[in-house]
């Protein structure tokens, strides 16, 4: 009998021959075979690391150009793109409007399923054209299946606004790869519940974003070594780490750095250069300026080694 259905045949459709009888398991038994198969994830982004790397020089070049970054998707894969966009922020100091998501739905389908509204193309189009996307922007189409007609909206809208287009699937075949500018395509392999790509999808595709993502504002200075130097200070906690971090750069005690970030007005960036360097707090911004927001260029220094003991020391205690 012939099956008119054209998602049969996806991938992250299809049967998992190793989850058949998952309904009989244990508790345990079903953890033990969700950890086999997410095992199989990291192989299937490892597969894509040159695309990826590829993906971060793209964001990259459109970031300092002055550029946005833009995700676009449904469902699960739209909540990913939000996500993303909602953590640049508060971790590397971007502003709201240089990284931001469009969730086909809206914002209601963020916290609340909204079937259907993924099927429409029209609907895509108009929401990627109320942000007027130009030539310097970065849309990320998100669609596990590859299908998804609101993110084809998207996409083909933001194509002829000249936007670079990266898209994220874990359907290396889809067709839509053929107008984009790169896509990234982890094969996952058949979901341990049928056709719920929450699961190893949703995983691989969270992993590829903050791939891309991370890679992007260490690259544009986002970060000395691995510390978070841009973070924002809006809470009692994210104060203390802007503290710590002054404290682990500098070698000033934790008071002091305190005292230090309250004459930075709670930059980091700039109150480590005030006491690398001694300068005011407008020469230190006058000089981060001039080092393109590198802390390693404004203060000449690698912060390495200084971790490496740190790391070393808290480990003999």
């Amino acid at each position: 009998m012939p099956v008119h259905s054209k998602w049969q045949s996806l991938p992250t459709e299809a049967i998992n021959p190793a989850t058949l009888a998952i309904d009989k398991l244990a508790p345990g038994e079903i953890v033990d075979l969700m950890i086999s198969e997410d095992r199989k994830i990291i192989a299937a982004v490892s597969h894509e690391r040159e695309r990826i790397a590829h993906g971060i020089d793209i964001l990259v070049q459109a970031l300092k150009k002055g550029g946005r970054v833009i995700f676009v998707g449904a469902g699960t894969s739209g909540r990913l793109g939000v996500l993303e966009s909602a953590e640049m922020p508060p971790t590397f100091g971007t502003s709201a409007k240089l990284v931001q998501a469009i969730m086909a739905g809206g914002q209601d389908a963020v916290m609340k399923a909204k079937e259907g509204v993924e099927d429409h193309y029209e609907d895509g189009v108009r929401a990627i054209a109320r942000l007027r996307p130009s030539r310097k922007d970065v849309v990320i189409g998100v669609s596990a299946s590859g299908m998804t007609q609101f993110v084809r909206g998207t996409l083909v809208r933001s194509r002829k606004a000249g936007a670079k287009i990266i898209f994220v699937t874990c359907y290396p075949a889809t067709e839509l790869q053929t107008f984009v500018d790169l896509t990234i395509a982890p094969s996952v392999g058949p979901e341990v519940i049928a056709g719920s790509t929450r699961l190893k999808a949703g995983t691989a595709t969270k992993m590829v974003l903050n791939m891309l993502t991370t890679g992007a504002m260490v690259r544009i200075g986002k970060t000395y070594g691995n510390l978070m130097v841009d973070v924002q200070t809006g809470s009692e906690k994210l104060k203390d780490r802007a503290r710590r971090i002054v404290t682990m750069v500098t070698e000033i005690d934790y008071d002091e750095a305190d005292e230090l970030l309250r004459r930075a007005h709670w930059n980091v960036k700039a109150a480590i250069v005030m006491q690398k360097t001694g300068m005011s707090y407008r020469r230190a911004l006058a000089r981060l300026r001039k080092s393109e927001d590198f802390v390693r260029e404004a203060i000449g220094e690698d912060i390495e080694p200084r971790l490496r003991r740190l790391i070393g020391a808290a480990a003999s205690e």
